[in-house]
């Protein structure tokens, strides 16, 4: 078997076995990625070369600073604070979404997911409600804003890797503005939705406060990253590998603070971390990779630049709901590493900015995993704790929320990346 056939084939295999089997997606990404290797489809050199380093620092590093962040307690403390002033429930529920949204923005989506939901079903339990409704709420609202910044979530991480953008160019990029308010605008347009779903919780919402702040320091770390990483945009403009530096440092910092301070072990600190999303990241660049390496991501993107032919619309919405639907029921993260290069290939066949292209993809395989409850990580912890609590979420339960949610926040980004970035 050559080269190119061997890569297509384990990609093929390995995305099957990503549906058939999720909880061994990363002993399938890393036993595709091994057998590349011994099979000589791709060089030892090209494998390690596959991985976006700066990525996986910026994504370990993040992850070290969330975990430490949410010990803490200052999310669940300001979720109780929120729900207090809400004027009813519907708002109190509302005002939570929200507050995930804007964790979900610089924590990833999962470790938001855990902050809050404590909140949620607690207000849940208080006014004999069920948790539902808002659970599912909370993890779509949290999948939306983990794509506004450079480290909200991995596909946020993987697209600014591919296409070299700091964390400003997510704000604004070659003097337009970017991601950001593509996002925030379909977020605007969703909360009507949800508003739509929780209008008649009218109840006012109180919780007796029970939780206690145990140090502001994560906090101003945090933040601290968040400045740092804003900064190195002009001291690394290539993208190169300060970020991921940076993130690693801070990750270190919260490590030996959680350790001086509460007397943690530094040991099982690293070991609770999500390290199964590490190594399928991993393994997902070098299959990714290998496809790349052997020349199929050119045939793809020439296949479908013959589709559209030269209409840069046509193929602008074919990327985005295209993606939409398969991040539906596929992993959005290998995925998008599979068509990032095509977006480029495409946008330089189009003869069209690759931004048009490669935000289109983002907000397309993004936001469909929040369709339904195997989309998203955040989705199925969502469901898993929802479960834990008696409530078992239904595959179509969850759709009815999550289709119109994703229909309306996905229309308004993709009007606003085509008038900016056409």
């Amino acid at each position: 078997m050559n080269p190119k056939t061997t890569a297509l084939t384990v990609f093929l295999l390995a995305y099957i076995l990503f549906i058939l089997l999720p909880q061994r997606r990363t002993i399938v990404a890393l036993a595709g990625s091994l057998f590349l290797v011994l099979s000589q489809a791709v060089s030892l050199k090209e494998a390690f070369l596959s991985v976006n380093w700066n990525v996986m620092g910026i994504f370990v590093g993040t992850l070290v600073l969330a975990d430490v962040f949410m010990q803490s307690r200052v999310p669940a403390y300001i979720a109780e604070v929120v729900v207090d002033r809400a004027k009813n429930t519907a708002w109190a529920i509302l005002f939570i979404c929200i507050l995930s949204g804007f964790i979900s923005a610089f924590v990833e989506n999962v470790a938001t997911v855990l902050i809050v939901a404590p909140i949620a079903l607690a207000l849940a339990k208080k006014l004999k409600i069920n948790p539902t409704n808002m659970m599912i709420a909370i993890a779509i609202s949290s999948n939306l804003q983990g794509t506004a910044t450079l480290i909200g979530d991995p596909p946020a991480m993987l697209m600014g890797g591919f296409a070299k953008m700091n964390f400003g160019d997510f704000f604004f990029y070659q003097g337009k503005p970017s991601i950001f308010f593509a996002v925030e605008l379909g977020a605007l347009a969703s909360f009507f939705v949800l508003y739509f779903i929780f209008r008649d919780y009218k109840a006012k919402a109180k919780l007796i406060p029970v939780e206690k702040i145990k140090s502001w320091v994560p906090t101003i770390l945090l933040i601290s990253l968040i400045i740092l990483l804003a900064l190195s945009s002009f001291f690394d403009k290539e993208f190169s590998s300060l970020a991921g530096q940076i993130c690693m440092v801070f990750g270190i910092i919260a490590l030996i603070w959680e350790k001086l301070v509460n007397k943690s072990s530094i040991a099982a600190g690293i070991k609770k971390l999500d390290w199964d999303t590490t190594f399928f990241l991993m393994g997902i660049f070098i299959i990714v990779g290998g496809i790349t390496v052997t020349g199929w991501t050119q045939v793809l993107a020439e296949y479908l630049a013959s589709l559209v032919g030269s209409n840069i619309l046509l193929g602008y919405t074919a990327i985005v709901f295209l993606s939409v639907v398969l991040s539906a029921f596929i992993d959005n993260v290998p995925f998008l590493a599979a068509m990032l290069p095509v977006a480029m290939i495409m946008s330089a066949k189009l003869q069209v900015s690759p931004s048009l292209f490669l935000f289109g993809l983002l907000i397309g395989s993004s936001l469909g995993g929040n369709i339904t409850p195997i989309g998203a990580s955040a989705n199925i912890v969502a469901c898993a704790l929802l479960k834990k609590e008696g409530y078992p979420v239904k595959f179509t339960h969850f759709m009815k929320i999550g289709i119109p949610f994703t229909l309306v926040a996905v229309i308004a980004a993709y009007l606003f990346i085509w008038l900016v970035w056409r």
